[in-house]
């Protein structure tokens, strides 16, 4: 006998079989007291035995039939994520989509996607999907320092981490279920993307090795999306780059040497004209030439790079402060600026901190200056503090006052107030809405 627990009552008769699956002891068979009979018999022992095999089998074949069960919704999954991969995707539709299948597939409470960024070794929430949502966005965004987590092996090892309690394997900003999870990496070919966290109950016991490989199938199929996605992606900047210096050229070759053209026709009419005709012709001549520098302008933008990356902005914007400044302010930047903060907000982004820098060249007389992007928790912040004289937050500045209404504009949060011991701290947040 095995497992009984103190205290049991005596028994005067017992009898007790393994039940057996494969090789392994899934548990035992326990009959005690025998009626009748002072003990149990031979053939008592093989009628055990037998309803014990015959137990093992019938919980095998469950076993093996929720496994294949697991398999047919995996394998959906994973052909869903593949139709996806032969049609035009975008990186965040297509890792949505994986998260949610995740989720569901496996039956879990929460799934997580995060980037890694191997330079920084820190982990990005990328996606987020949960049973619930509105407390499940307020993750995106979050930025993990990679080694502060129990998880970071399965980025420097590329290996499936099992974690007891996902509440506890990171420092979250927000809470998440406290129960176990799987962590897969995210790998295609040499290239790590991140990593795949599948989160479940307290009550619900520890992943199979059935799971861990079928969700690690699944996870490569989600990174073959994502390689997918950036191509993309790359691909459309190439066409639209191509098309701008089509563009550009034809405005130059054709277009610019037409009016230059039809100015100097011009110009050569006028010498023979009455003269309030030759002042019209000249003063037509004139929009000609300006014109054609409107045009010059036009080209030279559309020959200047396209900006992929807004952390390349805003560190154009904190050079340019310099020179006024006469010191470089300090700059931070955290969460995923590049990839969470929509084209559409990008502008008000940068023109945000371009006029909260300039205020600060103009009024604050600082010695330092420093900036702080964020993103996190659905929100994008930008904050300029500095040391100088300060101002007053009542102040109507009409830069402040555009500030103030960019922000109420996009339903955010403008703050503006002093530090200790002196100077300001400038604050605009807003939403992250695509």
């Amino acid at each position: 006998s095995y497992g009984f627990p103190p205290h049991h009552p005596p028994m005067h008769s017992f009898l007790g079989v393994p039940v057996r699956i494969r090789d392994h002891v899934f548990g035992n068979l326990y009959l005690a007291e025998k009626q009748g009979a002072a003990e149990f018999t031979e053939d008592d022992e093989e009628i055990v035995v037998a309803l014990a095999a015959a137990a093992g089998v019938a919980i095998e074949n469950a076993r093996l039939y929720a496994l294949a069960h697991r398999r047919e919704r995996w394998l959906a999954a994973t052909a869903e994520i593949t139709s996806v991969l032969l049609g035009e995707v975008r990186r965040t539709d297509a890792l949505t989509l994986v998260a949610r299948r995740a989720r569901e597939v496996a039956g879990a409470e929460l799934a997580l996607v995060l980037l890694y960024d191997e330079d920084e070794r820190q982990f990005t929430v990328e996606v987020v999907d949960g049973a619930d949502d509105s407390a499940a966005r307020k993750l995106v965004g979050a930025v993990l320092p990679a080694d502060d987590t129990t998880f970071v092996g399965s980025v420097t090892e590329r290996r499936h981490e099992l974690l007891e309690n996902l509440a506890e394997a990171a420092p979250w900003s927000h809470p998440v279920v406290a129960g176990p999870a799987v962590v897969s990496p995210l790998a295609a070919a040499d290239t790590l993307h991140g990593v795949l966290v599948i989160a479940h109950r307290p009550d619900r016991g520890p992943a199979a090795e059935d799971d861990l490989a079928l969700l690690g199938s699944f996870a490569g199929q989600a990174a073959l999306a994502m390689e997918r996605a950036r191509g993309q992606e790359e691909r459309e900047l190439l066409v639209v780059l191509e098309d701008r210096e089509r563009i550009a050229r034809d405005l130059h070759d054709v277009v610019i040497q037409r009016l230059f053209a039809t100015g100097l026709q011009l110009q050569s009419g006028a010498m023979n004209a009455r003269p309030e005709v030759a002042k019209r012709i000249n003063q037509a001549v004139d929009d000609l030439d300006a014109t054609i520098r409107d045009i010059r302008r036009t080209i030279f933008e559309l020959r200047t790079p396209m900006s992929a990356a807004l952390r390349t902005e805003i560190r154009e914007a904190i050079e340019v402060a310099a020179e006024s400044l006469g010191h470089r302010p300090d700059l931070e930047l955290i969460g995923p600026i590049d990839s969470a903060v929509p084209d559409q907000l990008r502008p008000e982004l940068t023109a945000v901190l371009r006029e909260a820098l300039s205020n600060a060249v103009r009024h604050a007389h600082a010695d330092r200056v420093s900036v702080r992007v964020r993103v996190d928790a659905g929100w994008v912040s930008v904050t300029v503090t500095d040391d100088g004289v300060g101002c007053d937050p009542e102040a109507a500045r009409s830069g402040l006052v555009n500030l103030r209404e960019r922000a109420e504009r996009l339903g955010g949060d403008f703050r503006l107030g002093r530090v200790t011991p002196h100077g300001t701290e400038l604050r605009w947040s807003v939403p992250l809405r695509d």
